[in-house]
C-alpha cells in the first residue's frame, strides 16, 4: 500500500536508525529489558517452539547480511530495535521505540491515534483524512 517511491531503505550503517532513535537489543538496560520482556509475544501466541523457530528464521532471511560477514558473526540488522510513528503532516503525533525484538506498541492505540488525527483534519477540511479514517474503519 505504500507507493515505491516513498519507500526508505537504509544501509548497513544504520544512519536512519540512529536518527530516529532506535538502538540495539544488546545494548539495553536490565531494568529496560526487564520491563519490556511483559510485552513480548509468548511462544504460545507464536505457534508454540516451531513459531519461534519460523520467526527466528525470517528474521535472518529479511536482515541484511553484509558480504564481508565472516561465519559465527551476528548481521547487525539482527542486533538492531525498530520501532513505530505515526506522522501528520510534518508533526509526529506517536512514537514508539521497541526495547527488545518482539516489543510492539499496542496497535489499537496506535490506529485510533492516527483516525482521530484523521478526523481531526477532515473536520479542519483536510479533503484526505475521509480516505485515512475509511481505509482504518474497513
Amino acid at each position: 500500500m505504500v507507493p515505491r517511491e516513498s519507500i526508505f531503505v537504509d544501509d548497513y550503517e544504520f544512519g536512519a536508525y540512529e536518527t530516529a532513535g532506535f538502538g540495539r537489543f544488546d545494548e539495553q538496560d536490565k531494568e529496560v529489558t526487564k520491563a519490556a520482556s511483559a510485552n513480548l509475544g509468548s511462544p504460545s501466541n507464536m505457534g508454540g517452539f516451531g513459531g519461534w523457530i519460523r520467526y527466528l528464521s525470517n528474521v535472518m532471511k529479511i536482515s541484511p547480511v553484509p558480504k564481508d560477514m565472516k561465519f559465527g558473526d551476528i548481521p547487525e540488522g539482527v542486533l538492531r530495535l525498530g520501532g513505530t510513528y505515526v506522522i501528520s503532516n510534518n508533526d509526529i503525533i506517536y512514537r514508539w521505540s521497541d526495547r527488545l525484538p518482539g516489543d510492539h506498541p499496542d496497535i489499537n492505540e496506535v490506529q485510533q491515534i492516527a483516525i482521530d488525527d484523521a478526523i481531526a483534519k477532515k473536520n479542519n477540511n483536510n479533503p484526505f483524512a475521509g480516505v485515512i479514517e475509511n481505509l482504518f474503519s474497513s
